[in-house]
This record gives C-alpha cells, structure tokens and sequence, in this order.
C-alpha cells in the first residue's frame, strides 16, 4: 500500500530531477524493462525507475573491468550507501541522483530494500568467479540477483486489498524472479562464456554432454546441447507458471506491468526453445513490434483473468 501520495507540485526539483536521472537511465539501458514500467502510474514508475538505476550501478560494478578487489570494495560502498537510505540519511540536495530518488522511493512506498543487499550479495558471487554445481546452488544465486529484484518490485507494486492468497505475493514474485534469471541465463550463454562465467549446473551440463564450455557457435562436439536447452527451458516454464499466480493478486496496472516483463521473457523462452543453438551465435532478441503487443495484452488483462481461471480450477 501506498504510504503517501505526493504530487509534482508538492516534491522538491530536487527529487524531481534525481527521479527524471533515473528515469533516463532506465529508458537507455533497459528495453525490456522500460516496456513494463510505462504501463504504471506515475509515482510507481518512477519508484520502479529507481529501483533499476540502483541495480543497474551494482550490476555495472560487477561487469566492470576493475581488479576484483576494487569491484569488491564498490559494493561495499553501495552497500554503505544503502544504510544510509535506510535509516534515511540520504538529504535531498545530495549529489547523488539516484540515492535521492530511492530515498523518497523508500518513504512513498513499504519496499524492503534489504532486497538490494541481497543484489549485492549475488554480485560478488560474480566477482569471486563462483560456479554451480546442482539447481539448488544455482537457485541461491538466482534468488539474489533476480528473486530480491522481484520482491523489490512487490513493495512498490503492493497487493490488492482483501486478495485471496496475497501472504503468498512474496514467494511468487521470488518465483517469476528465478524464472526471468533463468531465461537470461540460456539467452546469454555464448557472452557469459566469453566473460568466463558459467551458470548453469555443472550437474546438467555433464548430464547432457555439455562440461567442455561454449567458447564458438556451434555446441561442444557429441553433446546434447537441444536436449540441455530443452530441459532448462522446461524448469523455466515451470517456474514462469508458479510465478504467473503473482498477477490476480496486483492491481490491473501492477499486474499489466509484470505480465508485459514476464511475456517478453516467455517469448524469449520460445525463440530458444525453437532454435536452441541461436543462443551460441549472439544474443536472441525480440522485434520492438513483438514487445508492444505483449504490453498491449498485458494491459488487457488476458493473462490475469487466464490465471484466475486456473487458480480457480484448483481449488475446485
């Protein structure tokens, strides 16, 4: 719920221009992103705005090129930063955009931003060149850079008053979380490679043939590489279902916004699913044209009411 409702009248240019900062940032870094958060009201787009430009410092921090030990001591120091939103130490006039925008974030709306300690915790799992052995370790990993993203996002959302099941909001948006992480994952696999990085299970990749790595565009020599892609997508489909119960329990615009994130995703999830080895020849994307539609029908609510439908049935 929605602690204050302050209009642009009454905010300072202060906050407005830190706002305004990540708004920017949002709309030149994150594509899929920015075509779920258009669909929210104001104050919560703008709060969602700097939720992402907050992980998008942190996630630039690990991605960079800096000796570990100095990306470790900058996450601390974001770290550091967000104690002082917490405890609201953060001024107004303070020269940092986006601590401002998430300070009053924070005070508009309950976001549990222990959330973004969590993002910080997965990062330097990057930063220490950690690997996975099973689901379970990967699962861990996932819950901290997309699940905590998730629940983040919750707290700006909120739930419907008197939603049948709403105690459950927080698992579900954890959920779709895992979900998303997992298909950028399968997305990503030839750039990760590149950059040294392996995510998925060290279990399924010996399970399908797959432990020599992806280091060109075609898949390690007498592997399953389809049948590895199959299976992973298959997890993720189930994760995607779980999480999709988030949405009768959102408002109709909260709930359009995540059904437009998580559509783009799913249709992702599909052009690799259908051609498994595109993931090792680039990055597969979605048309702008694809992304509008998934907007226009999350806005419609046919994936709400389809849900609904299905929850209904369960418990029939």
């Amino acid at each position: 719920m929605i602690r204050t409702v302050e209009s642009e009248h009454h905010m300072s240019p202060q906050v407005l221009a830190a706002y305004s900062y990540c708004e920017t940032v949002t709309g030149h870094q994150a594509r899929n992103f920015a075509y779920g958060i258009r669909l929210l009201p104001t104050p919560k787009r703008r709060a969602m705005s700097a939720l992402y430009a907050l992980s998008r410092r942190v996630d630039d921090i690990g991605d960079g090129t800096l000796p570990t030990d100095v990306k470790a001591e900058r996450l601390e120091e974001t770290r550091t930063l967000l104690g002082r939103v917490g405890d609201g130490k953060v001024a107004e006039d303070d020269t940092d955009p986006v601590a401002v925008a998430l300070a009053h974030a924070s005070r508009v709306f309950p976001i549990p931003l222990g959330g973004l300690d969590e993002l910080i915790d997965g990062v330097l799992m990057d930063v220490r060149g950690e690997t996975y052995e099973s689901w379970d370790d990967l699962k861990v990993y996932c819950r901290c850079v997309a699940g905590a993203i998730g629940r983040l996002s919750l707290g700006v959302f909120g739930t419907e008053p008197g939603a049948r099941g709403a105690e459950r909001a927080p698992e579900y948006a954890d959920t779709l979380g895992l979900a998303l992480q997992l298909t950028n994952i399968l997305r990503d696999i030839r750039e990760d490679a590149g950059n040294g990085r392996v995510y998925l299970p060290a279990d399924d990749l010996a399970k399908f043939g797959c432990s020599a790595g992806f280091h060109g565009p075609t898949p390690p020599e007498g592997s399953d590489f389809a049948g590895l892609v199959h299976f992973e997508v298959r997890r993720a489909r189930a994760l995607f279902a779980e999480g999709y119960r988030l949405l009768p329990l959102l408002d109709r615009r909260s709930g359009a916004c995540v059904a437009a994130m998580a559509g783009i995703y799913r249709r992702l999830l599909d052009r690799i699913e259908r051609e498994p080895e595109a993931v090792l020849r680039g990055r597969v994307s979605l048309p702008g044209r694809e992304k509008a539609y998934v907007a226009m029908r999350g806005l419609s609510g046919l994936d709400t009411r389809t849900v609904s439908r299905q929850t209904v049935r369960r418990r029939a």
